[in-house]
């Protein structure tokens, strides 16, 4: 197999463990902060195992450290509501939500990077807000703060994906992954106690079954899919990356409707809006090819 088959290969694993991750969010019975807890707990220890992240971590400047600390809040934030997602609602309306994250990149970006704003971003990303509303529609009462906090965990995506742009030469990127996930768990250590009592439920500790789905959720739906999506990127372009990792709300639906039979609780308001939003998806990288030529 050539480096840029194995590539390929390596690419779509990594885009089918991200679409995983909802999956075994629902899966997982405790709430959303403490499945965050525990997945940044068990991937910052296996990453520590991992050859050069220790010596990375000691090079590292101070400054950074507390960049990236600030980073790693927002990312967490971003899981701790993403799986509050899918707990409030399913893995197709989560997922679909997560959608969006291209309409909030599209004016996030140019505000942090000091750039102009790409008119066909703008008008991709004002495409999936009519998807959004749609699928808004179909829903019952209890899936409208799912939706919410989908859209919230979106925004974030942004910002943290947008900040990140700017780190990922200025260290090894394991060492990054690390300081990120390690100051983002000691964030949450912190808030633990007064989430706890907002949702009158503070149990962290998970049953066996809860623990082996977050074993799997942290050290291949996180540490080896990070691994493999590096080792890709090492030979194939950021356009054709980009456009795999587009599949992952695809891969996470259809994932969905075989496991959970999540297309049993749809109507064709879904279909339609979510059709809408995939669209907007991977036209983008098409767009993007075609107009900064």
């Amino acid at each position: 197999m050539t480096s840029t088959r194995r590539a390929y290969l390596q690419l779509h694993i990594a885009v089918f463990l991200f679409g995983f991750t909802a999956i075994l969010g629902r899966g997982i019975q405790i709430s959303e902060l403490p499945v965050v807890w525990w997945r940044l707990l068990i991937t910052c220890v296996s990453l520590l195992l991992l050859p050069g992240v220790i010596k990375a971590l000691r090079q590292m400047p101070r400054r950074l450290v507390l960049q990236l600390a600030g980073i790693g809040i927002v990312v967490t934030l971003h899981w701790v509501t993403f799986f509050g997602a899918v707990k409030y609602s399913n893995v197709s309306v989560t997922l679909s939500a997560l959608a969006t994250t291209s309409f909030f990149t599209s004016f996030i970006e140019p505000l942090f990077g000091r750039t102009k704003i790409k008119w066909y971003e703008v008008m991709l990303g004002l495409l999936v807000v009519p998807g959004m509303y749609i699928i808004f529609q179909f829903s019952d009462v209890d899936y409208t703060t799912g939706i919410i906090m989908g859209l919230i965990s979106a925004l974030l995506a942004a910002v943290f994906s947008t900040l990140n742009k700017n780190m990922v030469t200025k260290a090894e990127p394991m060492a990054i992954t690390f300081v990120e996930l390690g100051s983002g768990w000691l964030f949450l250590c912190l808030i633990a106690p007064l989430y706890g009592k907002l949702l009158g439920n503070s149990t962290f500790t998970p049953s066996a079954m809860d623990l082996f789905f977050l074993v799997v959720l942290a050290l291949l739906c996180t540490t080896f899919a990070y691994v493999l999506n590096l080792k890709a990127l090492k030979y194939i372009s950021a356009f054709t990356a980009n456009l795999t990792i587009n599949l992952e709300p695809v891969y996470g639906i259809i994932l969905a409707w075989v496991i959970f039979r999540e297309d049993q609780e749809m109507n064709g308001s879904f279909y339609i809006g979510a059709a809408i939003i995939l669209a907007a998806i991977f036209l983008h990288p098409f767009l993007k090819r075609i107009f900064e030529k």
